[in-house]
């Protein structure tokens, strides 16, 4: 088994970082003797010890227990499971990535690329369809190449026009073609401004969360109670272009920092990986609301969990940036999600396990919950936002995964899923949907 290496695992990663044994020994109140065990992987090791290891390395506890060949086992499969056609020998993984790690990693690095380009042109084939912006200057191009063609083509084909209405159309080219290179340059300007397929703010709530997903919803200085840091914060953060932007930023801020102080990191991630990350025992140990919790959890440096948001009528409003699940930029999102099923049912938990069409085989675990804030007073109408999180496979046990599943894909009009009942647009990819998965769209409610 692969988790009897962890010994040799933390040796290495000791070694690597040139720590002395006496000293990781010391970090985590335990005798270098026992540590030289562990070591040499003559005492098992697990729990809250493995834990404090882990920080002390700075690695994921993931790294130490099931190594980088893990993840490079599973992306080859998930590479095999994307490609059934290929009729790759699924059952001996583990005997190339132990025989090759070189061409291992090369091939898991390809299809890690692959999905990254997969997901990006989905999003920008979504924001084609949705970007108001982009739709309306498209338009305007277009209107100005006709218009062109048509005055153009008068002065090509008409022989004995007056010299007036010569000079008339040679002044409406000249204009018009003035208009379609400011309306090019400005697209262009708009979209190099996205960067790598970043899209670029247009509202105050878009600001926050592009700041948010660029520190990865973790902001260390907040952990602890520091007079006028938030202030110091705001001034030194990118992005934010509005007065409300950074009005709903330094509101995120104060919160963060009240969550941080009532569920202290250590403490919260060591509780955190005792219940297997489930939001409902987190809420009870540390006296917070279920949203909190969620919020808390997306925070967790290095844990990849994601988080969306959404209010009452199903609009996506914050949104932290995973690899789990390409989140769309524009438009509705997939009716599947579990944060639509927590709409209807408001207060209710929803606990599903999931897998996105796009990678067939690999899984994840996702809480939702809706709840109802009352902004107008306790006579008011309630206003609700519903919340999910999604936990990667490597943060809980395998055996989560044997039951029921959910497959969901992002929104309707990217989805390779074929017959999908739920669907409210025919797909774009066409013909990529003879090559998506077979088989039920839902296998069950999770």
């Amino acid at each position: 088994m692969r988790t009897a290496l962890t010994g040799t695992r933390i040796r290495e990663r000791r070694t690597m970082i040139g720590l002395r044994q006496s000293d990781v020994a010391a970090q985590v109140e335990i005798s270098p003797s026992y540590l030289n065990l562990i070591e040499h992987n003559r005492r098992r090791i697990g729990g809250a010890l493995l834990s404090r290891i882990a920080r002390v390395l700075g690695v994921d506890v993931s790294l130490l227990t099931q190594g980088v060949e893990t993840e490079q086992i599973n992306q080859l499969s998930e590479a095999a499971s994307a490609y059934s056609a290929s009729s790759a020998e699924v059952d001996k993984v583990d005997e190339f990535v132990g025989r090759f790690p070189g061409w291992a990693a090369l091939i898991a690095a390809q299809q890690r690329q692959i999905v990254s380009l997969e997901n990006r042109v989905a999003g920008l084939v979504d924001r084609m369809a949705h970007d108001p912006f982009l739709s309306a200057s498209l338009h305007d191009l277009l209107s100005k190449v006709s218009s062109i063609q048509s005055t153009a083509s008068i002065l090509a084909e008409t022989e004995d026009l007056d010299e007036n209405w010569r000079q008339r159309f040679q002044r409406n080219l000249h204009a018009d073609s003035g208009k379609l290179a400011k309306g090019a340059a400005a697209l262009v300007t708009y979209l190099d401004s996205e960067g790598e397929a970043e899209l670029r703010a247009v509202s105050p709530q878009e600001e926050l969360e592009a700041f948010l997903n660029a520190t990865g919803f973790h902001i260390a200085g907040l952990e602890k109670s520091v007079p006028d840091l938030i202030d110091v914060l705001m001034e030194k953060a990118q992005g934010f272009e509005s007065d409300a932007g950074r009005g709903i930023g330094r509101a995120y801020l104060e919160r963060y920092r009240t969550e941080a102080l009532a569920m202290p990191l250590d403490e919260f991630r060591d509780a955190a990986q005792r219940v297997a990350f489930d939001p409902a025992h987190l809420s009870e140990q540390f006296g917070a609301s279920i949203p909190a919790v969620f919020r808390r959890l997306a925070s967790l440096p290095g844990a990849r969990i994601g988080l969306v948001s959404c209010d009452g009528a199903g609009a996506l409003t914050l949104r932290k940036t995973t690899d789990l699940l390409p989140l769309p930029r524009f438009g509705s999102a997939c009716a599947l999600w579990p944060i639509y099923r927590a709409l209807t049912r408001p207060m209710a938990p929803v606990r599903a396990v999931l897998e996105h069409a796009s990678r067939p085989g690999e899984r994840f675990l996702c809480y939702a919950m809706a709840h109802a804030h009352y902004p107008a007073g306790f006579s008011a109408s309630a206003v609700y936002e519903a919340s999910m999180i999604l936990i990667p496979n490597t943060l809980v046990e395998q055996s989560v995964y044997a039951g029921p599943f959910t497959r969901i894909g992002t929104t309707c009009r990217v989805c390779p899923l074929p017959d999908c009942a739920a669907r409210r647009d025919p797909s774009i990819l066409g013909d990529l949907q003879a090559d998506a998965p077979q088989g039920a769209l839902t296998r069950g409610a999770g």
